[in-house]
């Protein structure tokens, strides 16, 4: 479960710190240019709302760029960012990734708020499947996510495969169909029928590992 967090909201609707993920997107989806980040704790949302974004902003990069040990999600994504060559991720986006013990083997995925961490949406472990199918998975579920929330956010996989997939609105995956991979076949079939019946406007982009590090839904199973 995720960690409770506070959110400040510098550009939006109405700026201000927020308890929830739910108010906050309220305040930002479809602002332009929204500018937020979420904290730990309310005195530290309060302190950093009074000091403002760029000050903010500049802390994380900070952070990220020098220090050692845990970092926070929004700390992690700037500095990501910073560290890009070339392109910078787009932080306000819907980064997803699997976790698999074994290929084939139980699969997992999840989606997460790519500048804060914050975890939008998992799938419990699926008995046998693959990365890819895996992959494939959790953009179609973030596509339906941002669909049913009217959300035009790019979508980040590190699955070129996945990503491919979604295209051809096909999954070509040589996993054998039998009792053993009845789950994820049925969870496979179900995506593909979807993006057959659905049109978005979201981009799906690979995420660059090698200029912004590991992806922000990574499960740190590598």
């Amino acid at each position: 479960m995720a960690k409770s967090k506070w959110y400040v909201v510098w550009e939006g609707r109405q700026p201000g710190v927020y308890k929830t993920w739910a108010e906050c997107q309220a305040q930002t989806n479809g602002f332009p240019q929204a500018k937020f980040k979420a904290y730990e704790s309310e005195a530290e949302a309060k302190a950093m709302l009074a000091a403002g974004w760029k000050k903010a902003f500049s802390a994380a990069q900070k952070a990220g760029a020098g220090a050692s040990g845990s970092r926070s999600g929004g700390a992690r994504a700037a500095a990501a960012a910073a560290n890009a060559s070339g392109a910078e991720a787009d932080l306000d986006s819907l980064s997803v990734d699997v976790g698999c013990s074994g290929n084939p083997g139980i699969v997992e995925y999840k989606g997460v708020y790519t500048r804060t961490g914050e975890v939008l949406f998992e799938h419990a472990p699926i008995s046998k499947g693959t990365n890819n199918m895996g992959e494939f998975l959790a953009i179609v579920h973030g596509l339906a996510y941002l669909k049913k929330k009217g959300s035009s956010m790019t979508i980040y996989s590190d699955s070129m495969t996945a990503i491919a997939w979604v295209r051809n609105k096909k999954v070509a995956s040589t996993l054998v169909r039998d009792a053993s991979t009845k789950e994820i076949w049925t969870l496979v079939d179900r995506a593909e029928e979807w993006i057959r019946q659905n049109t978005w406007p979201n981009k799906i982009l690979k995420w660059n590992t090698k200029a912004w590090g590991e992806i922000k839904a990574d499960y740190g199973r590598k």
